[in-house]
């Protein structure tokens, strides 16, 4: 069993940054593919970025790459999404997911969700 527990969101202005934390329990972290996605309601929730286990390698929504940038510290149990240079667009509820492979987790096949936490981006 793993408890995934999203911190960071708030709002900011167009342009600006937040940097996004899932802390995971549990001593297995560092067996799980980590990824990041995000929910605008009545939308589906979009693919946002994935990282193996071991961090290399790590996999991109076309609509973040080169803004986002997501990182895991396995002796903290933590995953990072550093957003750089954020839109309107991005504002969404923004929840972490851990999965047995990158690859399943890429396409929203996880073992386990967090409860999200919310990005405003204003314009």
């Amino acid at each position: 069993q793993v408890q995934l527990v999203e911190s960071g969101g708030g709002l900011v202005q167009a342009g600006g940054s937040l940097r996004l934390s899932c802390a995971a329990s549990g001593r297995t972290f560092s067996t799980y593919a980590m990824g990041w996605f995000r929910q605008v309601p009545g939308k589906e929730r979009e693919f946002v970025a994935t990282i193996s286990r071991s961090g290399d390698p790590t996999f991109y929504a076309v609509s973040v790459k080169g803004r986002f940038t997501i990182s895991r510290d396995n002796s903290k149990n933590t995953v990072y999404l550093q957003m750089n240079s954020l839109k309107s667009e991005d504002t969404a509820v923004y929840s972490c997911a851990a999965g047995a492979a990158v690859a399943a987790l890429s396409a929203g096949r996880a073992g386990y969700w967090g409860q999200g936490t919310q990005v405003t981006v204003s314009s």
